[in-house]
């Protein structure tokens, strides 16, 4: 049962191929808004330091968020649906539309905040949102019969629902800035949307995903039973709780914290469990795999983001605590979140390449193994350009050092660049038509398409 369910995340029937263009032009729109945050530090450390809530260090924070997790997340929803969640997402206008609106509305938001703009930066969130409204739409609509675990479906379907509710929350924080309208108190609404977007959303994706897309990417078994619902259920309650409290001024902010903290145990409880629990890797996988290591340092900064914040919810404010507002961004946003993301596009991009290629083959010709695509001189200087650049820009911004903020700026613009070089190189396989691989790259169709 459980090589059957690998064989079918990873199998899909021709009809129901990624669709080829659409997914591209996500990442590409993603990998350029991750390139310009880390510039826009890099190039002007001092203008991002100091305090953390100035319209500069917003604008950058949306181009990861929006930018890089979002939209990365958005393309690999066309890719993951049909290769691992059995769920087919074809890309119609609707679809083309709402990229549109999500990478017009975006690069509005970013320039909007930049300028201080924000009449503009608030009709610009309206744009995003509605990007969001289409793609949540279609997803919803076919993950509800997608042959899937149920627990799966509906982290899934929360993070859909929690995205709806952080892009409006962000709408009314837009024309809260010109109209004044909103109670409360300013700072607090903003926590609210932030930790509804990056917990809600992001992070309750990944988990979601995570439970399918990591047992192919160790490889191991996949988990399946009851107890896959309850980082679900934990990251809900405690997402929304902290949402009404910080909203609402509340003193329940500390044991809504600790419900999150508890929901990303689950999960990484889960991950433990997939490790004693791995699979014979294909043999043509490389050592070392860049993105196993990808994803388990992202996972600890998971962790480490975790106890920051639950010791930021529970400590007095202090010179201290808000000095560490801004590490604990990057650990979770940068160090967990946006890492993972490179993790999962190191596993994801070369099989929707060699579905791609295998589909200009007329699906009889054998192919290179996506194992064989990357360049592994790229990965390596991107892992290890990974590895030095995030707690260089957490320590540049808690200690408040331009210079170290630009190091882990520049290391991490770096990896970017890396990281865009071998995915462009990985994607040349989809528009490539079939020629004469040599012995040592050819693959059975059977053998390429084992889980990775």
């Amino acid at each position: 049962m459980m090589q059957e369910s690998q064989r079918n995340a990873t199998g899909p029937k021709s009809g129901a191929l990624p669709t080829r263009i659409l997914p591209v032009l996500y990442f590409a729109f993603a990998h350029i808004a991750l390139a310009v945050a880390f510039a826009a530090v890099a190039f002007d450390p001092v203008a991002v330091a100091g305090f953390f809530y100035h319209a500069r260090i917003v604008a950058i924070v949306h181009l990861v968020t929006l930018g890089w997790i979002s939209g990365s997340i958005l393309g690999a929803v066309y890719i993951v649906g049909p290769l691992a969640l059995r769920m087919p997402m074809p890309a119609r206008r609707l679809d083309y539309w709402a990229w549109a609106f999500f990478t017009v509305g975006t690069m509005g938001m970013v320039s909007h905040f930049w300028t201080e703009s924000f009449s503009g930066m608030a009709w610009s969130a309206a744009m995003v949102v509605l990007g969001f409204v289409l793609v949540s739409i279609a997803v919803l609509r076919r993950l509800r019969v997608a042959p899937i675990n149920g627990a799966i479906k509906l982290h899934i379907a929360l993070a859909f629902l929690n995205l709806l509710g952080a892009g409006s929350m962000g709408t009314l924080l837009g024309f809260d800035k010109v109209f004044h309208f909103l109670p409360g108190y300013v700072l607090s609404n903003v926590y609210a949307h932030a930790h509804l977007a990056a917990v809600g959303w992001a992070l309750m994706m990944v988990v979601g995903v995570s439970y399918r897309m990591l047992p192919m990417v160790l490889p191991s078994a996949i988990p399946e039973g009851k107890s896959v619902y309850v980082s679900a259920v934990l990251l809900e309650i405690g997402v929304v709780g902290l949402f009404i409290a910080l909203t609402s001024r509340g003193g329940w902010v500390p044991f809504f914290a600790l419900v999150i903290a508890g929901g990303v145990a689950a999960f990484l409880g889960h991950v433990i469990w997939m490790t004693r629990h791995s699979r014979p890797a294909p043999a043509a996988r490389p050592r070392p795999d860049y993105a196993v290591w990808h994803a388990v340092q992202a996972l600890s900064y998971l962790a480490l983001a975790t106890v920051v914040g639950v010791g930021l919810a529970v400590a007095p404010l202090s010179e201290a605590t808000l000095r560490s507002v801004l590490p604990y961004g990057v650990f979770g946003l940068i160090g967990f979140l946006a890492q993972i993301v490179v993790g999962i596009e190191s596993r994801l991009l070369p099989l929707f390449a060699w579905y791609g290629a295998f589909a200009n083959s007329g699906f009889e010709r054998p192919l290179v193994s996506p194992h064989q695509m990357p360049n592994r001189a790229w990965q390596r200087l991107a892992f290890y350009l990974w590895v030095a650049g995030v707690p260089a820009l957490a320590a540049g911004f808690y200690f408040n050092v331009a210079p170290v903020l630009a190091t882990g700026a520049w290391c991490l613009l770096a990896a970017v660049v890396f990281g865009t070089l071998n995915s462009a190189w990985v994607l040349r396989h989809t528009i490539a038509r079939p020629g004469r691989p040599s012995a040592r790259n050819r693959t059975a169709p059977s053998e390429a398409s084992k889980p990775a």
